[in-house]
C-alpha cells in the first residue's frame, strides 16, 4: 500500500468511525448527491441520496466478490455517468468465478434489505426478469459456460448468494466507505476496508 493509499484508508476509517451511528442515507457525501442532481441523474437531492446508497451496495458487492474469489481491480467508485451509476474499474473476471462477480451487485442489493428471493420458484421468476442492468446479467450468463453450473442459472445464483451472505458485513462496510469518501477507492484500500486485506498484498 502506498503512502497515499495509507492516508486515504486512515481518513475513510476516521469518517466511518465518526458516522457509525448514522444510517446509510445519512452518511452520503454531499459530492455524490450534488453530482447526481447537477448531472441530471436525479430530480432532487432526496432521490440522489437514495440512488447513491443503492449504487454503493451494488458496487461493494462486485468488489467484495472479486476479493473473495481472488480477482483484482484498480478501484471502486459510485460516480454516476453515462449508463453507469458506479463502477469497479478494470476488474479481472475472466476465470471460472466471473459469474459470481457479475451477480454480486444484485446479490448485495438484496442483502441490503434482506429482500433476496427465497424459494426456488421465486429465484427462477426473478432470474427470468433480470435483463437490463448495464451488462451484469449478460456477463453472469456468459460466465456459466464451462462451469459446473452450465445450464442451471438458479443453482449458480444460489451459489453466489451462499458465498456473499456471510460477507454481508464486509459489503456494508465497503458500501459505507464508498458513500463517505468523495473520490474513488483504490484496490488496496477497498481490500483493507472489506477486511479482506490479504488479497491486496
Amino acid at each position: 500500500m502506498t503512502p497515499g493509499e495509507q492516508r486515504t484508508l486512515a481518513a475513510v476509517r476516521a469518517e466511518l468511525a465518526r458516522l457509525v451511528r448514522y444510517d446509510d442515507e445519512s452518511v452520503v457525501h454531499d459530492a455524490w448527491i450534488r453530482q447526481r442532481y447537477q448531472g441530471g441523474f436525479a430530480e432532487t437531492y432526496a432521490p440522489a441520496r437514495k440512488e447513491a446508497v443503492v449504487t454503493a451496495w451494488h458496487e461493494a458487492g462486485h468488489a467484495v466478490a472479486a476479493l473473495a474469489v481472488g480477482e483484482r481491480f484498480s478501484s471502486a467508485s459510485i460516480r454516476a455517468g453515462g449508463r453507469s451509476s458506479g463502477r469497479v474499474h478494470s476488474i479481472t473476471s475472466d476465470g471460472a468465478d466471473s459469474f459470481v462477480i457479475a451477480a454480486a451487485g444484485q446479490v448485495a442489493e438484496g442483502l441490503r434489505g434482506w429482500t433476496l428471493p427465497s424459494s426456488d420458484a421465486e429465484v427462477r421468476v426473478w432470474l427470468a426478469s433480470w435483463r437490463a442492468d448495464g451488462g451484469d446479467a449478460r456477463r453472469f450468463r456468459a460466465g456459466l459456460a464451462g462451469t459446473r453450473f452450465t445450464g442451471d442459472e438458479a443453482a449458480a445464483w444460489q451459489h453466489c448468494v451462499d458465498l456473499l451472505t456471510p460477507l454481508r458485513l464486509q459489503v456494508r462496510t465497503l458500501a459505507r466507505a464508498l458513500l463517505v469518501w468523495p473520490r474513488h477507492l483504490p484496490y488496496a484500500v477497498a481490500a483493507e476496508l472489506a477486511s479482506l486485506g490479504a488479497a491486496a498484498r
